[in-house]
């Protein structure tokens, strides 16, 4: 398989422990369409609280290194991250940097939703004091 970027050979490597194909020459990486997912869990596997996956699908200006098909680009999960993709589901192109990007957004995402998830715990507890014999007492 050849990079789609830039046309250099990709090769295996591991990246967080997926098998990924690597370019060399320019260091981008193509992930099949299961291996976003599992990138992304290294970091958060809540997949009913990471968000919708793509927004804004737009065309690329790149092939499927598979299927020689035009790839389509999406805004990942509502962040500003665009990420190319195959529309015949052989998977994600990712250029330099980008793998980092998306463990940075989960990281983030992770951090978010245990700050939401605890503030409504909270708020849970005071709405539960409002209705307490204490709380009534205190207003007399």
């Amino acid at each position: 398989m050849n990079c789609p970027r830039c046309e250099g050979a990709l090769k295996i490597e591991k990246y967080k422990g997926i098998e990924v194909d690597q370019c060399d020459a320019c260091k981008g990486m193509w992930l099949d369409y299961e291996e976003l997912d599992e990138l992304e869990d290294t970091v958060y596997d809540d997949d009913e609280a990471k968000a919708s996956l793509m927004l804004r699908d737009l065309e690329s200006s790149i092939k499927c290194p598979h299927c020689e098909g035009p790839m389509r680009t999406f805004g990942y999960r509502g962040w500003s991250l665009e990420l190319d993709y195959c529309p015949n589901k052989h998977g994600y192109w990712l250029d330099a940097g980008e793998a980092k990007e998306v463990l940075d957004l989960m990281k983030q995402r992770k951090k978010d939703v245990n700050r939401s998830m605890s503030a409504e715990a909270k708020f849970g507890k005071f709405l539960k004091s409002l209705n307490s014999k204490k709380f009534f007492q205190n207003l007399r």
